[in-house]
């Protein structure tokens, strides 16, 4: 194990002038100042895009919860847990947005144990009724990492070359109770590509730094709760896959919704490979989604057939994970005062108040710094261009 380079302690520097940051107006105002800070705030997702960066579409993502007693500090409103809950079901729903053909699970470690909330799956539903049963849960004890982190690998590590494997670790505790050196299994997870990251929300921990480092994955310790939901957004995008990683063509299957008619004699009820591994799911049933290869049946998409292996999705999941492989560039940013054209945006079509406005290089049209981070967030392509083309293809 490698050993973490020098780095100079935040108390061993000079003091920071935080101060100095804000800066009144002509008038004695500190509006300006607050407004280019938060100016600086939205634009900052967007100066970290990848660009034409290989991204693991195909995500296997386990979340680790700390369920120890320290997640009942009251430093988060109401407290951390509840906090933590609210938090991940906004996170699930962005995840499943950005990445439709990607899968979770859930993992809670406390009392030393680590125990499966979720197996692996695209169903959004299940895991946010899960959470949202969550908050009722008892903390108690240590968290146990090194039994959370294992539980994660024995799934994780028969996951195709071709998807990524991570594990998201949200971290509340300053100590984890082990029953083996931890250090041996950080070099089991790297031995297999599994990334993990960890987001603290205590206070940085030695054996955290360690874990995300050699595993290639990210630590952070939250400073708020705007700063906690911000560090789960960043684990929404896909990261770029690593060099090692295989990239090969994926055979998948498209099967559509069949519901069998109760007219129809021949219609038979049967139970969904699901249900048979799960027996808390409802019973016998007419329809579902069936395997094209061996007439598997399912419950919902995506998933991988556990017959024959082949990857079951629908059109708009593929469709929906396009931009992913080719993001649409970013505008042209142009001073207020410089601009010659109509102060009016194309988005939203208001009056143009930012101190910035946002050209797009392919149509020309002009947008406020709104309009283009929920361009380049949610619709991932210029209403400008799209308009121009549906009008071409009519004429």
């Amino acid at each position: 194990m490698e050993e973490e380079p020098e780095r100079t302690k935040r108390w061993e520097g000079g003091y920071e002038r935080t101060w100095e940051i804000l800066k009144e107006d002509e008038s004695g105002s500190l509006r300006p100042t607050i407004e280019s800070i938060l100016f600086k705030a939205k634009r900052k997702r967007l100066y970290e895009h990848h660009g034409q960066v290989r991204l693991g579409m195909m995500r296997h993502l386990y979340l680790v919860i700390d369920g120890s007693r320290a997640m009942e500090d009251q430093d988060l409103k109401p407290n951390r847990l509840t906090c933590t809950l609210k938090l991940l079901e906004y996170f699930v729903e962005e995840y499943f947005d950005q990445n439709p053909i990607s899968q979770l699970g859930l993992i809670v470690t406390k009392s030393k144990r680590a125990e499966k909330m979720t197996e692996l799956s695209g169903n959004t539903k299940k895991h946010l009724t899960t959470l949202k049963k969550a908050v009722d849960m008892n903390c108690s004890g240590e968290p146990s990492l090194y039994n959370a982190l294992n539980l994660a690998m024995q799934t994780l590590k028969h996951m195709p070359a071709h998807t990524s494997r991570e594990v998201l670790v949200v971290f509340s505790s300053l100590t984890t109770c082990d029953p083996a050196n931890i250090y041996d299994l950080i070099k089991c997870l790297k031995a297999v590509k599994i990334r993990v990251s960890v987001i603290g929300l205590s206070a940085e921990v030695r054996v955290c730094t360690v874990l995300a480092r050699e595993t290639g994955g990210t630590y952070h310790v939250i400073l708020d709760e705007s700063h906690y939901k911000e560090l789960l957004m960043h684990h929404v995008r896909p990261l770029p896959t690593s060099s090692s990683s295989e990239c090969s063509l994926i055979r998948m299957g498209f099967p559509q919704h069949y519901i069998a008619s109760l007219s129809d004699q021949d219609a038979k009820p049967s139970f969904s490979m699901v249900q048979l591994e799960n027996n808390s799911e409802p019973g016998l049933s007419l329809g579902g989604y069936f395997c094209p290869q061996c007439r598997a049946k399912y419950c919902e998409l995506p998933v991988e057939c556990k017959i024959c292996g082949l990857t079951l999705v629908s059109a708009p999941h593929l469709a929906r994970s396009y931009h992913h492989l080719f993001p649409l560039d970013a505008f042209q940013e142009v001073p207020l005062g410089e601009y010659q054209g109509e102060r009016c945006c194309q988005g939203c079509q208001g009056e143009m108040k930012d101190q910035n406005v946002y050209v797009c290089k392919v149509c020309q049209n002009v947008f406020c710094v709104d309009c283009d981070l929920f361009i380049h967030d949610c619709l991932h392509c210029c209403p400008g261009c799209v308009h121009g083309n549906s009008a071409a293809t009519s004429a």
